[in-house]
């Protein structure tokens, strides 16, 4: 049997910063080769960087939200390379801007199928839910680390609103934990 620890790959990180200042989007929009502005689909401007693959949500606020990287260190060193380009711009960006992480989605695979009607009732319907006919995982929300589970059949899983690489990590070992426990992983 393999160790579920070894399939977790990162999907996405997603992580927030600001330049504490109002921005002129249709004009940033101008001078930022590459960047898409369409106010009327979405309120903020869209940098994609590249290498590494991410996107930046930049908003009239001065926020700015990195999605799509793959690593905490890609995160930072899209959002570096934004702040490199509003620098160019002549816009005051401070030297290290604080950049946190508001959520890490990762995937891993418990290497055997499951029983979700099983799980959903051993689990107790307090922190699952289950309506195969709207959606084919079981959700189940974790309080320790506080992230949200998707388990499919398949033995495929998903952690969401981790804030630390580890979240998936401990998530996975509690999960196992608990349907080894009720005897639903064999």
């Amino acid at each position: 049997m393999t160790d579920p620890q070894d399939s977790i790959t990162i999907e996405n990180v997603v992580a927030s910063s600001g330049i504490g200042q109002e921005l002129a989007l249709e004009s940033l929009a101008m001078d930022l080769p590459g960047a898409d502005y369409d106010p009327e689909q979405f309120p903020g401007l869209v940098y994609r960087t590249t290498d590494p693959k991410a996107a930046a949500l930049i908003f009239r606020s001065g926020k700015i939200v990195c999605t799509g990287a793959k690593s905490i260190d890609g995160v930072q060193e899209s959002m570096e390379i934004v702040f490199e380009k509003l620098r160019d711009l002549q816009i005051e960006v401070e030297e290290d801007p604080e950049i946190v992480v508001q959520n890490i989605v990762s995937s891993a695979d418990l290497g055997r199928s499951l029983n979700l009607n099983a799980i959903a009732i051993g689990l107790g319907l307090e922190s699952i839910e289950y309506e195969p006919e709207q959606f084919p995982g079981l959700v189940y929300r974790l309080d320790e680390p506080d992230v949200v589970t998707l388990l499919f059949g398949s033995g495929k899983l998903v952690v969401t609103g981790g804030k630390d690489v580890d979240d998936a990590r401990q998530a996975i070992d509690v999960i196992v934990e608990r349907l080894e426990d009720l005897g639903l992983l064999e």
